[in-house]
C-alpha cells in the first residue's frame, strides 16, 4: 500500500510502499477514505507533541473509511462497515490500524470528508463548553481563532447551547465564515484592543481559546466575574503565563481541556458527547466546514495550510 511517512522529524514526508498492516487482538484495519488534519499533526511531525511515534511513521490521527479486517475479540464491527476512528497516527495511508473501541459507526447521511472532519473538533468544543465550562443560555461566549477547525465548531455549539457568541478572527474573509456559522458579534484580531471591544459587548463569561499568546491575555482582562477560560491550544506559538492575582480578584476559573485524555480515564464523557453530536448532525444543526480536500500525495500541503493559517474550518486528506 501507499503511505506518506516521516523519516526524520522536521523534514518533508515521502511516499513509501509498505506492507498492508494486519489487525491484532481487539484491532481492526480500515480502508481509509479520508483523514482529517489537526494542528496537533503539524506538531507531531516536528517532534513537538506529547505523543511521539517511532520513526518512520505516517501522521494522521483521525480517519474515516470502511472496515477491512477485524482482529480476534472484535464482535461489534464487521468488514465493510463505515466507521470513523481516532488512531494516534497512521492515517496518511491507504490502510490504517485502529483500536476497535475507538471506532464509531458513520451514518449513511454523513460523507467521508465530514466523518474525518467531525470527531476531534466537534468533540473538543462540546466537551469543553458543556462538560467543562457548563456554558449557560444567555452567557457571552468569546471564541478566539473563530474561523479555525475548533473555532467554528465552538460557534455552532455555543449557539445551540443558547449563548451569545463573540467571534474573534483575523480579516474580513475569516470573520464572514464565522458569521455564517452563527456568530452574533465579530471582532477582527488586527483591529486593536480586544479587551475594550469585548467589554463594550458586555464582557466574556466563557473564553474559548485555541490561540494563546497576547490574545489570551487581552481576553482574560475582558472577563466578567466568575468567568471561565478554556486554553486548549497555542496556535500563536506562545503559551501564556497566567497571573494568579487577576484570577483571584475576578474569581476566574481556568479549565484545561485535553479531549483525547477522556478515552483513558472517563470514556463515558466522550460517548455521551458523541451521541449528542451525531444527533445534532442528523438533525441538520451542525454543518462541518471543510475548506480544503488534498490528495494523499500532496499531504504536506495540508500541514502547510494549517501552519500558514490559510485554512478555515477543517483540512482533509483524501485517499
Amino acid at each position: 500500500m501507499k503511505a506518506m511517512r516521516v523519516h526524520e522529524l522536521g523534514q518533508p514526508m515521502q511516499m513509501d510502499d509498505v506492507e498492508i498492516p494486519k489487525p491484532g487482538p481487539k484491532q481492526v484495519s480500515i480502508d481509509v477514505a479520508a483523514c482529517g488534519v489537526n494542528f496537533a499533526d503539524t506538531l507531531i511531525v516536528q517532534g513537538k507533541y506529547q505523543e511521539k511515534p517511532d520513526l518512520p511513521f505516517a501522521p494522521g490521527m483521525e480517519v474515516s473509511g470502511r472496515v477491512r479486517e477485524v482482529g480476534d475479540g472484535v464482535e461489534h464491527l464487521r468488514p465493510g462497515m463505515r466507521v470513523s476512528a481516532l488512531i494516534g497516527s497512521g492515517g496518511f495511508a491507504e490502510v490504517a490500524l485502529a483500536d476497535a473501541r475507538s471506532c464509531i459507526p458513520v451514518p449513511d447521511a454523513m460523507s467521508d470528508a465530514h466523518a474525518a472532519a467531525f470527531t476531534i473538533v466537534y468533540g473538543t468544543s462540546h466537551v469543553a463548553l458543556d462538560h467543562r465550562a457548563r456554558l449557560q443560555p444567555g452567557e457571552n461566549l468569546l471564541v478566539l481563532g473563530a474561523a479555525g477547525g475548533v473555532g467554528l465548531t465552538a460557534i455552532e455549539i455555543g449557539k445551540l447551547m443558547g449563548a451569545n457568541v463573540i467571534a474573534c478572527a483575523r480579516g474580513a474573509a475569516k470573520l464572514e465564515i464565522a458569521k455564517q456559522a452563527g456568530a452574533d458579534h465579530l471582532i477582527d484580531s488586527d483591529d486593536g484592543d480586544l479587551r475594550e471591544q469585548v467589554k463594550k459587548l458586555g464582557g466574556a463569561d466563557v473564553v474559548y481559546d485555541p490561540v494563546g499568546g497576547d490574545l489570551f491575555k487581552q481576553a482574560m482582562r475582558a472577563c466578567n466575574p466568575e468567568a471561565r477560560l478554556i486554553p486548549l491550544g497555542f496556535a500563536s506559538g506562545e503559551i501564556p503565563q497566567i497571573p494568579a492575582n487577576i484570577l483571584l480578584v475576578k474569581n476566574l476559573s481556568v479549565l484545561g481541556v485535553y479531549w483525547g485524555a477522556y478515552s483513558k480515564f472517563r470514556p463515558e464523557v466522550l460517548l455521551k458527547s458523541g451521541q449528542k453530536l451525531i444527533e445534532w448532525y442528523l438533525d441538520g444543526k451542525l454543518k462541518p466546514h471543510v475548506s480544503h480536500e488534498v490528495p494523499l500525495e500532496r499531504a504536506s500541503e495540508a500541514h502547510d495550510l494549517l501552519i500558514q493559517r490559510k485554512a478555515t474550518g477543517k483540512v482533509v486528506v483524501t485517499i
